[in-house]
Parts: structure tokens; C-alpha cells; sequence
């Protein structure tokens, strides 16, 4: 069944953008530090009430997955706070179930990224942590959830920019990934933000399937969610994205299949991720719709213009 366009005033028209890929010769080698003495008791993490009208919950996590969140001391409900965003973590993949985050388009500053120093989060274990043993001498990429670009914004920018490099917020990332759509993406979510001085949340992740591929004792993702809401005129809307391989990996040599990006609801992503996102589904065209219709949709994006907001 063809879905409708939803198309919600606020964000630029995607058309305006390029995809752009990440030039990867400008990066430093990564560095790695474990720096037990490290505070982060001070961070306020991600706020609720950031869009104003719209109080964004975060996402809750359901049936096992429930059951997998990794304890922290002193939270309840497994939360670890940065500058800007929070991170909770499956404590039986060792990686986040998922990442919010607060992104202020008004108030973006540029922070230089010299030598990337990825090290542990030392309120749990680093047992509970996925940390460089994972991404030596092979074609992995260490990979944001929260891109540091996005919650580089306002005077604690510097301080939010160290705090991203966390292994906490690091995923692994294969070398096939065709990146361009993906990236474009986040590139499109930051950029209109600042050029229309525009408050977002955006909350990212991987899909665990139990048949992901296990490699030097992790099993790695294949897929990896997105879903966005911010405040259009007024109305608050919310949409969702997924990006995942059409072809099984091919041993170890990280001969992957072509990514394949899509917009999907946000009931779907909950549901793949095992996450209730609340309210959000009511701000979701798509959600509407298969509500409705009893219809899962989705659309694949080839391009910036492909993509629905």
C-alpha cells in the first residue's frame, strides 16, 4: 500500500542537501585512556523538558530488554549522564541499548577533533564496557551514537565533545558501511537545526538480534535506529529511520553486504529495539497511519529527498 507524505512545517526541504560522506583522512589516530580518577558526577545528561511544550520521556525499555539494562550506582533506572546526552547500556551486549540527546541548533560551536581519546566510563564496570580490544588491527570503526558535532552547542561544548568519546557511546562500525545516506542524515539534522536556530531530540541505536554475528567475543549489530522529535510551528512531530545490511556478513574478513537505509515508524523501531518511545508514536505520521490502515510502511531513501519529515 503507497503511504502518504508527511511533510511537517519547520525543518528545510531535504532537496537543499547533499549527502555528504566523512573524510576520513582529517582524523588522528584514535588514542585510548583509562582514566580511573575521571568525574563525571556533575553531568546534568539529557533533559525531558528541552523542547518546552513537548516533554519528551526517555525511552523505556520493555520485555527482556528490560531485563538487560546495566546497573549503575545511585540510578534506577541504569542512566548515564554526559554533557548534553545520556546513554543507558545492555549489560549483555556491553554496548547502549540507546542514546538521547539534547541538540540546541541555536547555540552550536565548532570544537576542533585532534587525537580521539576513546576510554572507559568509570561509574561501571569496565567489564560491562566494549572497549579497544574490539576495534585493534581490524577494519572496525569506532562509532558515535551521539555524534560529537551534534552536542557540541553552548559553553560546555569542549566538555561535551571529551565526554562523547566515551566506549559508552562508541558502537563498531563495519568497513562496508555505505555511510553516505546515513551520515546525510545526521548531516541534514544538525545543519537545519542551526540554520533555523531549532531545538532537537534525537534518540540512537542499535537493533540486537540474536543471531548477529560474534566476533573476538561481541556480537555485532546490524542495524542501527534513529528516531527524531522536535517542535514544527508549534505542533510537536516526531520520525524515525533505519539502516541496515541486505546481505549476511561473510566471515571474518568484513566482506559486508550494501546498507540499505529506511523510514519507518516509530512503533516499528520500538519494537525492534525493545523500546516504548511514549508519546512520540502519536507524533508519528507513519505510526498514524499503520494504526489505521493495519499496514507496516516504510520507504527506503536513496537520497536527501527521499526522506519524509
Amino acid at each position: 500500500m503507497p503511504h502518504k507524505e508527511f511533510r511537517r512545517p519547520g525543518l528545510r526541504d531535504l532537496r537543499r542537501l547533499a549527502a555528504p560522506g566523512t573524510d576520513r583522512s582529517t582524523l588522528a589516530a584514535p588514542s585510548v585512556s583509562a582514566v580511573a580518577t575521571e568525574s563525571l558526577s556533575d553531568r546534568q545528561g539529557y533533559d525531558t523538558a528541552f523542547l518546552g511544550d513537548l516533554s519528551v520521556l526517555l525511552p523505556e525499555p520493555v520485555g527482556a530488554r528490560a531485563e538487560d539494562v546495566t546497573p549503575v550506582p545511585g540510578r534506577d533506572d541504569g542512566r548515564l549522564d554526559y554533557t548534553h546526552f545520556s546513554v543507558v547500556m545492555s549489560r549483555s551486549r556491553r554496548l547502549a541499548i540507546f542514546t538521547a540527546l539534547n541538540l540546541d541548533g541555536s547555540r552550536l560551536e565548532s570544537v576542533p577533533r585532534h587525537n580521539d581519546n576513546w576510554r572507559f566510563d568509570p561509574r561501571i564496570d569496565e567489564s560491562l564496557q566494549v572497549g579497544e580490544s574490539l576495534y585493534a588491527r581490524n577494519p572496525l570503526d569506532r562509532g558515535h551514537l551521539v555524534r560529537r558535532t551534534s552536542a557540541n552547542w553552548g559553553p560546555e561544548a569542549e566538555q561535551a565533545n571529551a565526554d562523547t568519546f566515551h566506549f559508552t557511546n562508541c558502537t563498531p562500525q563495519m568497513a562496508g558501511f555505505n555511510q553516505q545516506t546515513w551520515l546525510g542524515l545526521e548531516d541534514y539534522l544538525l545543519e537545519n537545526a542551526r540554520a533555523d536556530e531549532q531545538r532537537i531530540t534525537v534518540f540512537t541505536g542499535p537493533v540486537f538480534r540474536d543471531d548477529d554475528r560474534r566476533y573476538r567475543g561481541v556480537r555485532i549489530p546490524e542495524a542501527y535506529w534513529k528516531v527524531v522529535a522536535f517542535m514544527a510551528d508549534g505542533q510537536p512531530s516526531a520520525t524515525a529511520y533505519m539502516i541496515e545490511q541486505a546481505e549476511e556478513l561473510e566471515g571474518l574478513g568484513f566482506m559486508f553486504g550494501q546498507y540499505r537505509t529506511y523510514q519507518r515508524s516509530v512503533a516499528r523501531i520500538g519494537e525492534l529495539a525493545g523500546l516504548d518511545f511514549g508519546n512520540l508514536v502519536e507524533f508519528d505520521g507513519f505510526s498514524n497511519e499503520e494504526r489505521e490502515t493495519g499496514t507496516r510502511i516504510e520507504t527506503e531513501i536513496r537520497g536527501p529527498s527521499d526522506i519524509l519529515v
